[in-house]
């Protein structure tokens, strides 16, 4: 045993409470990109619902126009 051996305190942590904390962060990773997968899936239904609402002014819009024109020819 050296000198600097003998003032440093014994830093290591018992097995079982290695364990608990790696589980915990792979557990809280493992929630965290579960959250992002469920935010992204709403995120990708909202856009598609908005482009299909898009689309479907956008087909009213152009069937008005074609009324009008129709009915001043």
């Amino acid at each position: 045993m050296s000198l600097p051996d003998l003032f440093l305190p014994d830093l290591s942590l018992p097995d079982p409470l290695i364990r608990i904390a790696d589980s915990w962060s792979v557990a809280l990773q493992q929630r965290a990109r579960r959250n992002a997968m469920v935010a992204l899936t709403a995120c990708t239904q909202r856009r598609a619902e908005r482009e299909d609402v898009e689309a479907f002014l956008a087909a009213r819009a152009e069937a008005r126009r074609t009324e009008s024109v129709s009915l001043h020819a």
